[in-house]
């Protein structure tokens, strides 16, 4: 060993929202990295909020929180600003129960594993639905799959949509001048995320984008980055920061030859 930190000389564009990069972005300054922020989303409450706050003041047998972000959108909106204590609430990934926690809710029901919705519907207790009033607490436009998959099981399922993603206005001119001197891997914890970086790179960039390894959360994400174009795609065990780093410190390492 050399004794140079993992990250050495490396640098990593960070593209989560503004407020939810710093812990990453200091992981990755710890291990000898450049943490470039450049936020490719904006999350921003829905603009009519009284339809989502009367979903959830009624009564429900289940409420699923899918991020952190729809905890923290959902809270001003709660009666009393407070978590309901007398039904079941399940959190989808660790950032989420967290989130519940520090709002002063543990949740009753979070995954294993990887974190996902897919780990959530194999939970032993999501199997028995039939009847279950569910509310889904997202953002606009989520994934299908839980609500389909829990319906499907019986449950009569709503969502309360209480938050909605924007694409920031951004010049990635000064970034594209200088890029392949300063970036060496881009992350992208989202689909919503990776489909922006496209569109603000637009056709100047698209061809450095798509050359430069990319760390993602989800073997959804990776498809998607496939389907794009991208040639080296890392995908974290988990959609944890320490898990980010660590696909970040492989990404960097040589590809694998043929075996």
């Amino acid at each position: 060993m050399d004794g140079r930190l993992p990250l050495s000389g490396v640098g990593v564009l960070v593209t989560r929202p503004a407020g939810q990069a710093e812990n990453l972005c200091r992981l990755v300054e710890q291990a000898g990295g450049r943490a470039i922020a450049l936020p490719a989303a904006e999350i921003v409450p829905v603009s009519d909020v009284e339809p989502v706050r009367a979903l959830l003041a009624a009564d429900w047998d289940l409420m699923i929180f899918v991020s952190r972000n729809a905890v923290e959108h959902a809270l001003p909106l709660l009666p009393g600003g407070r978590l309901p204590l007398d039904c079941t609430v399940a959190a989808v990934g660790q950032a989420t129960a967290r989130a519940l926690a520090a709002a002063g809710r543990e949740p009753d029901l979070v995954p294993g594993g990887r974190f996902d919705t897919e780990a959530l519907l194999a939970m032993e207790a999501l199997e028995d639905v039939l009847g279950f009033r569910v509310l889904i607490v997202r953002g606009v436009g989520g994934r299908a799959t839980l609500g389909e998959t829990l319906a499907k099981r019986g449950a009569r399922v709503s969502y309360a949509e209480v938050y909605r993603r924007e694409r920031p206005q951004v010049d990635p001119a000064p970034l594209l001048a200088h890029w392949r001197q300063d970036i060496q891997v881009v992350t992208a914890t989202s689909d919503d995320i990776l489909q922006n970086l496209i569109e603000l790179f637009g056709s100047a960039g698209r061809e450095l984008l798509l050359g430069t390894p990319l760390v993602v959360v989800s073997e959804r994400t990776a498809e998607l980055a496939r389907s794009l174009g991208f040639g080296r795609i890392e995908i974290a065990e988990r959609a944890g920061d320490e898990e980010i780093l660590a696909a970040l410190c492989r990404a960097v390492q040589p590809a694998p030859g043929p075996e």
